[in-house]
């Protein structure tokens, strides 16, 4: 069973750093891609970034340029750079994974509170 276990959120001032973890463990099948996400209370989930077939990454508009999206193959741990945070980061983060083939993420840790302050 795949199981995705999220660590290194907190709180932090505008303008800090945080880096997030995620341990995948359990998968088995077709080569996989991940991603994070993040959701606001009261909002739809938002992709945050992904690495994607051919390891190619992606980013929402809004954090281009200040978070960076990366992998430990070896250690099956994918990360998230954040700096230059902002108040408007603050957010549940959520680590996703899938089949690359599949367009959607089927699978999903338990999430991490990021909290930014002014």
């Amino acid at each position: 069973q795949v199981k995705l276990v999220e660590s290194g959120g907190g709180s932090v001032q505008a303008g800090g750093s945080l880096r997030l973890s995620c341990v995948a463990s359990g998968w088995t099948a077709s080569p996989k891609c991940m991603g994070w996400f993040r959701q606001v209370p009261g909002k739809e989930r938002e992709k945050v970034a992904s690495i994607e077939s051919g390891d190619q990454t992606t980013y929402t508009g809004s954090v281009k340029g200040r978070f960076t999206i990366s992998k430990d193959n070896a250690k099956n741990t994918l990360y998230l750079q954040m700096n230059s945070l902002k108040p408007e980061d603050t957010a549940m983060y959520y680590c996703a994974a899938k089949s690359c083939w599949l367009e959607a993420f089927n699978y999903w840790g338990q999430g991490t509170q990021v909290t930014v302050s002014s």
